[in-house]
């Protein structure tokens, strides 16, 4: 009887763990999706200023050094 007892007690302690990972998977995909958002956003500005500056191509490589 209290092996049955411990067992039930283990299996709701990896229950929880298993939810809380999945929502912390859930919430990292959702961080990784709006990283992608952004790194596209920002692919798309570059190819602009380079069209409407075309000097900014060449100073860009400079400007990154110095973040």
């Amino acid at each position: 009887m209290k092996d049955i007892i411990a067992l039930e007690e283990k299996a709701a302690l990896v229950e929880k763990e298993l939810k809380t990972l999945t929502d912390k998977v859930t919430k990292l995909e959702k961080a990784l999706s709006e990283i992608n958002d952004l790194k596209l956003e920002i692919k798309g500005l570059k190819v602009f200023l380079g069209r409407v500056h075309p000097d900014f191509k060449t100073q860009l490589p400079d400007i990154l050094k110095k973040l």
